[in-house]
């Protein structure tokens, strides 16, 4: 069996609810075709690079999936019939990674750094340390302008 990355990118106005039924849809189709499923990420609502029917933004998801090319091709059918997915993308990886992803990764770093922030009173708001004048420096040397 293959091992594939399936991210899907769906209309902005729907519920993140909505958006876990249709994981569970794909997760019934890839059972029905004698398929797995690893891991499932909700990435969340992000940015668009650019407008999709008019949309900039959209719900990201990741399913990693196991199983027969069959699966993929009835995932994509359903996809391309679906009006609620605005775009779809499957990668036939070597393995399936088990630790979360760069991109919950990073999302999970930038909230401690956040938080860690916050409790520090290190945040954006006034107080920060009164920077320095220029005369610090010293004096600068001088260049010959008489080529």
């Amino acid at each position: 069996m293959a091992f594939y990355e399936h991210v899907v990118v769906t209309r902005p106005d729907i519920s993140p609810q909505q958006v876990e039924a249709l994981v569970e849809d794909i997760t019934k189709i890839v059972a029905e075709k004698n398929g797995k499923v690893g891991k499932t990420e909700y990435w969340g609502l992000r940015n668009l690079a650019y407008p999709i029917r008019k949309s900039r933004k959209a719900h990201y998801s990741l399913v990693n999936i196991e199983g027969p090319g069959e699966v993929i091709h009835e995932l994509e059918r359903r996809h391309r019939i679906n009006e609620d997915v605005l775009r779809f993308l499957t990668v036939r990886v070597e393995t399936l990674s088990e630790e979360p992803s760069p991109v919950i990764a990073r999302k999970d770093r930038d909230d401690r750094s956040k938080r860690r922030r916050d409790e520090e009173g290190g945040g954006y708001g006034g107080d920060r340390p009164e920077r320095s004048g220029r005369d610090d420096r010293g004096p600068r040397g001088g260049r010959d302008r008489d080529r």
